[in-house]
């Protein structure tokens, strides 16, 4: 201070955490069903470390049938989609609704990204197999941290 060189260092340490979100169940599975009739399974996101509010969004991969680029899942969050961080650090789980559904046989394998504001993205990939014995769809799903 006061022009005089200081003869001490100061070190400052730190931890840095980054926001991340863990699915349960952390294996998503979707009932088999006949060709056109809707099937859906519910998951529950669980944030950890993030320190101000966000908001989910998800983005669901598309296929090319017939020359045309569609969608066959949705995803709804019934509670909303915001993650909200409470007075003692802790955030609110969200409840995410998985849907599918095809009329047309298919095979596919294609991945679900959860992203929230900061653009940190977590990634659901599909397989959905058509079951043509049965005329039945099976979808499974692994979630993992990108």
């Amino acid at each position: 201070l006061n022009d005089n060189p200081s003869r001490y260092k100061l070190t400052l340490s730190g931890t840095l955490k980054s926001p991340k979100i863990n699915f349960h169940p952390p294996f998503l599975m979707l009932m088999p069903v006949p060709l056109d009739v809707e099937t859906e399974a519910v998951i529950t996101i669980i944030p950890q470390d993030f320190i101000r509010q966000s908001r989910i969004r998800v983005k669901l991969p598309e296929l090319e049938l017939g020359g045309t680029r569609t969608c066959l899942f949705s995803v709804q969050f019934p509670e909303g989609q915001d993650i909200i961080l409470s007075s003692d650090g802790t955030t609110n789980e969200l409840i995410c609704r998985v849907s599918f559904r095809s009329a047309k046989p298919m095979s596919f394998l294609g991945e679900m990204l959860f992203i929230d504001q900061e653009e940190n993205r977590l990634l659901e990939q599909q397989t959905i197999v058509f079951l043509p014995y049965t005329r039945t769809w099976r979808c499974t799903a692994l979630i993992k941290k990108l």
